[in-house]
């Protein structure tokens, strides 16, 4: 037997390599971070899903009920301080621990708006009470227009008139501001009220950030070791996943060859049948024959011993008839024998083994695999255990917990928060009284004012005596008095109000909203030196330094750690996944190892030489001869020569050969009733033989030429097939690895801990403390300020348009225009 010798040996590079540091292992096992279906055909890599982000509570917006005053108060304290936040200054500050004159002047410098308009406050707090004052004696004294008199000119009515529409135009303003004093309050207690629930969201959304940065980081950790467990169990089922594999290359070929074997098995198991059958028939048929040879002969016998007695006349011209009586009883199918024993040596050979052995020596490809495979797989599996340990490692190196710390500091800041709260909130319950206290002063000036202009002009009649006003019209001067009154009485309290609170509110926008809002207060704290401690660079170990604006500003647009803290800088995340970095020690120990396939001969020479020689039997059998043999017992009809037989026993004495005739009808018809269907049998037998051997002809010649193309494949592209599906089995898995290390670096620099919280959580602040409260804040003494200046012209149109309305007690009439004034009379006093 020609022996085949198949053998195959693989290259498979694999090393885990050795980590330099704990976040190489990590990111080592992100680009595992994926799961490997075992599956005998290499897929294309899934694309893997994103990670899942967390989600955030929605925090408040921008939206203030101030909203229409900010432009408005803004404009106003950009003019009081148009400079930005003076860095030198601030520096100069914090590193001087007096402050000399020089410094002492800067500030003031700086701070020259504010000090003119705390000059301006000043003057307004004690000039105020002081005029009000002075103002008072005065009218005591019966001058500035205290004394009851007012003298009738042609105009009078004109100037009323003006004054009415200036204090009306001057109340409607005072008003205005004492609306959105109220409105102001409101906002601001609407901030104050809603700032705890604002902070506790922003900080469940930073405890959630950082929750989430070690659950991604678990996500993809447990991931990789998904990854190892299926590569593991790649390489346990390697002789199934590579075995079936070259099977299934190996039966392209070898499969037609199998199938052309168990078809001219199965044919030749029929010839073997039909063979039997038809020795039967011709066994069965040759005896009937013999039979009938033996029965004619006796009858002929007979019929000549008839004839040749002496009182036969005319009995010589029978004698030819005689002749014909004489029967060829032989049936012989030529090659038959041969081609039987054709037959019997196939059959004998066995071609069910042969195949069965085939198909056992495909079978025994995966086991012959994993045998050859043991000791490379168990060295690859304690690779990819040695890789796990030390992901594991690096993981309990990485410093998670500092995350946990903050979350509890975070948890404390809350604490605290919800121990302040209450205090905070009552506190606002009392600063909104106040307030609320300071609106109604300045409502009550105005509700005074609105009173003497409608009961004023009301009870006003132009052309009565000034002397002879009616209440109402009286009553409407005094309103307006008591406006004035009132004014002079709280406009320096509420101006040391405003004061206060333009100091707080103004300094607050201008030093911290204002350039927090800009990003100039982010960049002012990035200054060096002005933070000890605060060089985040240095402390990552970075090249570079990083900025808090930068950092913000990453965070604004929700980028990754990996770009906001310069991560780059400290590793080569394209360096640590370099897959071929980690497969150099798989790949040595694959590079040695060799599968030995078993040797196997399809076709023996032995069997080989009996085929052809069915083959070659197969094409001499004929049916011919046993068909002219067939027609000639068909064609036998003894009838003629009975009928013969009677016709001359017409004019013969001799009676024994109507006897004989009869004889011969009865063997006639046992031909007809017994041979005649045997004919017919052997002949539908001989019809399925010749059949049969032409097909067998066929599909010899099949099995060999099959049978020879898959013993040359195998005897020469075996071993080329075995390595060229072991290293497709192998770049397949190298094919994932690649894959997820493309995964990893996606999921690293784009999507592991977004930082768009931290953002959130600065802006929120600075939302709620420059957009809500000290906007509100802002406008409340804006409008209290609005009012305090309103009040001045308030006042004097106020005083002066009273004089219109009270009733006077000296009269003047103005008549044809002659002012006549009425002089009392002279009264003698009686003694």
């Amino acid at each position: 037997m020609k022996v085949c010798e198949i053998m195959s040996g693989w290259r498979w590079q694999g090393s885990a390599g050795a980590f330099k540091a704990g976040v190489g292992v990590l990111m080592l096992g992100i680009s595992l971070a994926q799961s490997v279906p075992p599956q005998n055909v290499c897929p294309a890599a899934a694309v893997p899903h994103s990670l899942t982000q967390p989600q955030y509570q929605d925090t408040a917006d921008n939206d203030t009920s101030t909203g229409f005053m900010a432009a408005l108060v803004q404009s106003f304290l950009h003019t009081v301080q148009p400079t930005s936040i003076p860095e030198s200054l601030v520096l100069k500050i914090i590193h001087q621990s007096m402050f000399n004159q020089d410094l002492l002047k800067e500030v003031l410098v700086y701070k020259v708006g504010f000090l003119v308009c705390v000059a301006i406050g000043v003057l307004y707090i004690v000039l105020m009470p002081i005029v009000g004052f002075f103002l008072a004696c005065c009218r005591c004294c019966g001058n500035c227009g205290g004394k009851m008199y007012q003298k009738q000119t042609s105009s009078i009515h004109c100037r009323r008139r003006t004054l009415y529409w200036s204090a009306f135009v001057t109340t409607i303003i005072i008003l205005a501001g004492n609306i959105c004093m109220f409105k102001s309050n409101d906002a601001l207690t609407v901030s104050v009220e809603h700032s705890p629930m604002e902070l506790k969201k922003t900080i469940n959304n930073i405890h959630t950030f950082l929750t989430a940065v070690p659950q991604q980081v678990d996500h993809v950790v447990n991931e990789s070791y998904t990854t190892i467990q299926k590569v593991t169990g790649n390489l346990n089922n390697i002789g199934p996943l590579l075995g079936a594999q070259v099977l299934k290359v190996f039966r392209g070929t070898l499969d037609p060859a199998l199938n052309s074997f168990r078809l001219l098995d199965q044919e030749t198991v029929n010839t073997s049948v039909i063979l039997n059958k038809l020795n039967s028939s011709l066994a069965q048929l040759q005896s009937s024959m013999d039979g009938l040879e033996a029965n004619v002969t006796t009858v002929r016998n007979r019929i000549n011993q008839t004839l040749s007695k002496p009182g036969c006349t005319g009995c010589d011209n029978l004698m030819s008839e005689l002749q014909k009586l004489t029967l060829n009883t032989s049936i012989t199918i030529p090659h038959l024998q041969e081609f039987q024993v054709a037959v019997d040596e196939v059959n004998n050979t066995n071609l069910q083994s042969k195949i069965t052995e085939m198909e056992n020596f495909f079978n025994s490809i995966p086991q012959r695999v994993t045998n050859d495979t043991k000791d490379v797989v168990q060295s690859s599996k304690k690779v990819l255990g040695d890789i796990k340990t030390q992901i594991s490692q690096a993981i309990s190196d990485i410093p998670l917990s500092s995350l946990t710390n903050l979350s509890g500091t975070l948890d404390q800041v809350q604490r605290e928060i919800d121990m302040v709260a209450p205090k905070v909130e009552s506190g606002e319950h009392i600063r909104w009284a106040v307030c609320v206290a300071l609106c109604c002063v300045v409502l009550l000036v105005v509700v005074c004012n609105l009173m003497g202009l409608v009961l004023g002009p009301m009870g006003l009649s132009p052309k009565a005596d000034p002397t002879k006003r009616s209440c109402t019209a009286d009553c409407g001067g005094t309103f307006l008095m008591m406006g004035a009154g009132f004014s002079f009485l709280f406009s320096w309290l509420l101006m040391l109000v405003v004061l206060v609170l333009f100091l707080l509110g103004g300094n607050v926008y201008t030093l911290i909203c204002q350039p927090w809002k800009n990003g100039q207060l982010l960049k002012f704290i990035d200054t060096p030196g002005l933070i000890p401690g605060l060089e985040i660079g240095q402390y990552l170990g970075l090249k570079t330094n990083i900025n808090i604006s930068d950092i913000y500003r990453d965070c604004k647009y929700n980028q990754p750690l990996w770009t906001t803290l310069h991560l780059y800088e400290l590793i080569n995340l394209d360096n640590l996944l370099n897959v071929s970095k980690y497969t150099v020690q798989i790949r040595q120990n694959f590079e040695n190892t060799n599968i030995t396939l078993s040797t196997v001969k399809l076709l023996s020479p032995q069997v080989e030489n009996q085929l052809s020689n069915l083959s070659s039997e197969a094409k001499n059998i004929s049916s011919t001869s046993i068909t002219q043999q067939m027609n000639y017992i068909s064609g036998i009809n003894l009838n003629n020569t009975a009928d013969k037989l009677d016709e001359f026993a017409v004019n013969q004495p001799i009676q024994d050969l109507k006897d004989e005739a009869m004889d011969l009808r009865k063997i006639q018809s046992n031909i007809e009733t017994t041979i005649i269907p045997q004919l017919e049998n052997l002949n539908l037998t001989i019809e399925s033989l010749r059949a049969i051997a032409e097909k067998i002809n066929g599909t010899v010649g099949e099995v060999l030429s099959k049978v020879g193309v898959a013993q040359d494949f195998l005897n020469t592209n075996a071993t080329q097939i075995l390595k060229t599906e072991s290293r497709k089995f192998l770049d397949c898995q190298l094919g994932y690895f690649i894959a997820y290390a493309d995964y990893a670096n996606l999921t690293i620099t784009q999507q592991v801990g977004r930082c768009g919280p931290v953002a959130g959580a600065v802006d929120t602040v600075e939302m709620i403390l420059c957009s809500h409260i000290v906007e509100s804040l802002n406008a409340f003494w804006f409008s209290l300020g609005w009012c305090m200046i309103f009040f001045i012209p308030s006042i004097i149109f106020s005083v002066k348009l009273a004089k219109y309305y009270r009733k006077m007690k000296t009269s003047d009439v103005y008549d044809n225009l002659i002012i006549m004034n009425h002089i009392p009379r002279a009264q003698m006093k009686s003694t």
